[in-house]
């Protein structure tokens, strides 16, 4: 399995053609690895409650899973400050990253 495709300004990964957000650089690896830890945590604290059909348990887990992405700069607030819009979740077509995307897929641009 080949790693993701990351953004020319790594503020993303791009999976099936959709823009993902990374986790903000300028994190203590440390820190990183906590919240990395406490994600991975939530997201089986979710499958759990999905496989035991319990809803207070899963609305309990996704929120934990939410926090943990906050904190990681995945969502929230953008963790740059260029002014930049986020384009989270968008698909590369109609972003800013389209012209590079499309010239990558063609084999005109060097992969980042």
């Amino acid at each position: 399995m080949s790693p993701p495709l990351v953004t020319p300004d790594g503020r993303y990964l791009v999976v099936r053609g959709r823009l993902w957000r990374r986790a903000n650089p300028s994190l203590p690896e440390d820190t990183r690895k906590r919240l990395v830890a406490e994600l991975m945590a939530a997201r089986r604290e979710v499958g759990r409650a999905l496989r035991a059909g319990d809803e207070r348990a899963l609305r309990a887990a996704r929120g934990r899973v939410n926090e943990a992405k906050i904190a990681l700069g995945e969502r929230g607030p953008p963790w740059w400050s260029d002014g930049a819009p986020d384009e989270n979740r968008r698909l590369v077509a109609s972003t800013g990253y389209a012209r590079w995307y499309d010239e990558l897929l063609r084999g005109e641009a060097p992969v980042p």
